[in-house]
């Protein structure tokens, strides 16, 4: 959601289900910090023919998005791995050093 038109409107939730406790929605960001952690250890586990295959396919794919959309993947990829988004940002002929890894959304503008 790159420009705020999808939130959550949290007063048309349903009510809780009764079962053995109660069943509802909960927010899955109150106990996992952990986003990025499975991506990166895929990206450990593979070869680097296959590391430098997945961020050059991940570039052309990702050709003509914004670039505000392919800084916010390139930060994603390097917190899961710092090479991966080094790999990712060389295949989209973007400078590493231009994304700021402290935006949550990777970039604006």
């Amino acid at each position: 959601n790159s420009y705020g038109m999808w939130k959550d409107q949290n007063n048309l939730q349903e009510p809780p289900l009764d079962g053995k406790g109660p069943i509802d929605h909960y927010d899955f960001r109150e106990d996992d910090d952990h986003y990025y952690e499975q991506a990166g250890k895929l990206f450990r586990m593979m070869k680097a023919d296959e590391k430098q295959r997945l961020c050059e396919n991940t570039g052309r794919n990702m050709q003509g998005t914004t670039l505000v959309v392919q800084k916010r993947h390139i930060r994603h990829c390097y917190l899961a791995d710092p090479a991966y988004g080094a790999g990712v940002a060389k295949a989209l002929g973007i400078e590493i050093k231009e994304v700021d890894m402290a935006d949550t959304y990777g970039a604006r503008g």
